[in-house]
């Protein structure tokens, strides 16, 4: 049997059943089968390895545990697709896809000048009821639903932000049509799950796992962006290096992210 090939039978012996089967499919899920193919069902496995469909049920659970197979309702079970990673610092998400040789594409939901909540006027030092421009995107990377934004713009700093093509890196017109760079964000992370109208956006079910960022960026001191994206949790993570130092210490002792 070649090192890479596949067992075709599951035998009697001290390691159980279902911990072979887990390790063939994992096998298929990591080397064999490209991100997002489906496995065999449930009761061909049972029959191809001899095995009970309580042993198959086993063996597939624990890898949707682990993350390599999706679980798809009325569909069957696929391996999973591949998280992007990224590293944190300040790029915008069209260079970040381009980058990792991926396509990127936005659409845009709306844009709209409103009176934003009280969190996002202090975030971009508006006065009381003064308004902005909310701009809700969805974006993609080679077609796949990645991330939905939802964010508020500075007008004094970006006035007449909607008469622009906003499909493309945002950040770019920025600095290509209003001369600001932007050179400085706060970052906060958390988990979520999927509502309604997000989940619907991204392809997910409700109560999905997400990973949410809410982003101040600004330019020279002064607030520009005041943006929260949803990220599939299924298709993306982050990896942070840490350095064992005091907080504040250091040139590089805060991060941005991607968008």
């Amino acid at each position: 049997m070649g090192e890479r090939e596949t067992p075709t039978r599951i035998v009697d012996g001290p390691k159980p059943k279902h911990a072979q089967l887990r390790d063939i499919l994992r096998k298929l899920a990591e080397q064999e089968l490209p991100p997002g193919s489906p496995i065999p069902s449930e009761r061909d496995l049972a029959d191809r390895y001899e095995v009970s469909r309580i042993t198959v049920r086993a063996a597939v659970g624990q890898l949707v545990a682990e993350g390599l197979l999706t679980r798809a309702k009325g569909r069957g079970t696929f391996t999973a697709r591949r998280r992007l990673d990224v590293q944190l610092y300040l790029e915008s998400f069209t260079d970040d896809m381009r980058k990792r040789g991926m396509t990127p594409a936005t659409e845009v939901l709306s844009c709209d000048e409103a009176v934003p909540p009280d969190s996002a006027a202090s975030a971009l030092d508006l006065a009381a009821r003064e308004r902005a421009y909310q701009l809700v995107r969805l974006r993609r990377a080679d077609g796949v639903p990645l991330a939905v934004e939802r964010g508020w713009y500075n007008p004094r700093i970006v006035p007449e932000l909607r008469r622009h093509d906003l499909s493309t890196s945002l950040y770019t017109l920025i600095a290509d049509t209003y001369g600001v760079q932007l050179d400085h964000a706060k970052q906060t992370v958390w988990a979520e799950s999927a509502d309604t109208e997000t989940a619907k956006l991204l392809g997910v079910r409700k109560g999905s796992s997400l990973l949410v960022f809410r982003r101040v960026a600004s330019s020279h001191g002064r607030p520009v962006e005041d943006m929260t994206s949803w990220y599939r949790g299924d298709l993306y993570q982050v990896t942070m290096q840490l350095d064992r130092t005091v907080p504040d210490s250091g040139p590089h002792s805060a991060k941005g992210g991607t968008r």
